[in-house]
């Protein structure tokens, strides 16, 4: 296991995987995975606490951040990007940054996780302030770009909170609320866009999913905000009004379409 509880680069509990046979290593990373909502589950006390700040921090006009490198700054991003479309809150609303600025988002810049002090720079130009809250995304817990960034975010007053499968790391020592994702080695040994990277991305959903909802993005459990950006979200939104007003389909179409949303086209429609 390492010494300083570096789990994430631990052994793997598989060796020869070069002689599994296609079959053999779906089967035995599939195992793998099947240890992930355990892990993430126990870590639900400390997302609850921290949607229950965020929350309260967005009804003030704060924001989330999302710090990251590699394949954690590319969750964040990738969390942060489908917010406006889901919920139909404005993009500056959620903002993943990345080491090594948007060209890492496709390509690696390994070295760009190193510098200590470029995440509270990155920061700076969004403005950030006391309403915002800055969760650092790393799995192994101790990437200087993101550790620099939520110590000087905590020093100044912004809340924090960080996403790690380590347990006790650097990063977490940093934050007012540390959710570790402990998913063990990974099935490559090191390979962390795998366990730990599933692990993230399912915490990322469940913080701004609960977030959006108490923030009253969703109705019953429709999308009732989302953007009519093609064709599958028209047809999608007009079921969603029939459903609620028992109107034909031409009629809900036409609501939905002349009013942009379909929490619009109900709140019309029952004011008329």
């Amino acid at each position: 296991m390492g010494s300083d509880n570096n789990i994430t680069e631990a052994t793997s509990s598989f060796d020869g995987l070069e002689d599994m046979s296609i079959k053999e290593l779906l089967e035995n990373i599939n195992k793998e995975d099947s240890k992930i909502h355990i892990a993430v589950a126990k870590t639900i006390p400390l997302i609850s606490d921290l949607v229950e700040k965020i929350v309260a921090r967005m009804e003030k006009g704060g924001r989330i951040f999302y710090l990251g490198s590699g394949t954690s700054g590319r969750l964040g991003i990738l969390d942060a990007s489908e917010i406006p479309p889901t919920f139909g809150m404005p993009e500056e609303k959620v903002i993943g940054l990345i080491a090594g600025g948007d060209s890492a988002i496709r390509r690696a810049i390994e070295s760009a996780e190193d510098d200590f002090e470029q995440a509270w720079k990155d920061l700076k130009e969004h403005n950030i302030n006391v309403n915002d809250t800055v969760i650092g995304i790393a799995a192994s817990g101790k990437t200087p770009y993101v550790i620099g960034a939520v110590k000087t975010a905590k020093e100044n007053g912004i809340l924090t909170a960080c996403v790690t499968c380590n347990p006790d790391s650097a990063l977490s020592k940093e934050v007012d609320i540390p959710i570790e994702a402990i998913v063990g080695p990974e099935f490559v040994t090191g390979s962390t866009r795998m366990k730990a990277g599933t692990a993230q991305k399912l915490v990322l959903n469940m913080i701004t999913t609960s977030t959006m909802i108490k923030l009253g993005r969703v109705k019953g459990n429709k999308m009732v905000d989302m953007q009519l950006t093609n064709k599958k979200l028209v047809k999608r939104g007009t079921k969603m009004i029939q459903d609620e007003l028992g109107i034909e389909e031409k009629q809900a179409k036409e609501l939905l379409l002349q009013y942009g949303s379909v929490r619009k086209a109900v709140y019309f429609f029952n004011k008329v």
